[in-house]
């Protein structure tokens, strides 16, 4: 006996195919969505701890910065202090100064020039005085330049040919000359001391040791020709 199937069986397989794709899509949505899912709550978690480390990080970053203000605020005060500090020493140092001045001008001053008048602004003073000739005051100048450590740069603003009466008798022509000079701070001979103390191996002296040596030292540099004249 032969069996015929008169039911649509390709319609029904079609159909089962379309329920499988419909089936395997569906799936694929869901597996989709899940790994979707997971993705952004990985994402979602790792932003919201590099939001942790970075207010962490801002914390710090104002602590710090309140730290550094403070810092900042005592090396101010740091350096004020220092410059208090050289401002003293440099007074110490310098409160010898005008009784050097006298010594090397009555050591450094030639025969026949006669000083009338000086004054001092700061570190220039500033000479007036009689000569008895340009020679004279031409060998001042030379002395003033090089025979001096407290004594630099002397300068020549004027000189006037004029006479003076000696005696109703005698008038001598004599030469009238006013001239700047600068005074070398003790400070900086301390340096030139402390430069040259190191450049021989020694052991560096503070500033005001220096300074002291210094002075010491040129004071008795400024003392031997005078004694060697003696």
């Amino acid at each position: 006996m032969i069996l015929i199937n008169l039911l649509p069986h390709r319609e029904a397989a079609r159909k089962r195919r379309r329920e499988m794709f419909y089936a395997g899509l569906g799936a694929s949505a869901v597996a989709g969505a899940l790994i979707a899912g997971g993705i952004h709550l990985w994402y979602a978690a790792q932003i919201s701890a590099q939001q942790d480390r970075n207010q962490l990080l801002t914390s710090e970053i104002k602590r710090l910065e309140g730290q550094i203000k403070d810092i900042a605020t005592l090396q101010e005060e740091i350096a004020a202090l220092r410059a208090r500090q050289q401002a003293v020493e440099d007074l110490q140092a310098d409160r010898n100064m005008p009784v050097h001045l006298l010594n090397e001008m009555s050591r450094l001053l030639p025969d026949g020039v006669y000083i009338t008048s000086m004054k001092q602004n700061n570190e220039t003073v500033a000479l007036t005085g009689v000569a008895q000739s340009n020679e004279r005051v031409s060998e001042l100048l030379r002395s003033l330049g090089t025979g001096s450590p407290f004594i630099t740069r002397p300068e020549l603003i004027e000189i006037v040919a004029g006479t003076v009466q000696l005696s109703p008798r005698d008038t001598r022509r004599v030469a009238n000359f006013r001239m700047n000079v600068k005074l070398v701070r003790a400070s900086q001979i301390a340096q030139k001391a402390a430069s040259a103390a190191s450049a021989a191996g020694s052991v560096p002296l503070t500033p005001t040791a220096a300074a002291s040596q210094a002075l010491t030292g040129a004071a008795v540099a400024a003392m031997a020709p005078a004694s060697a004249k003696k």
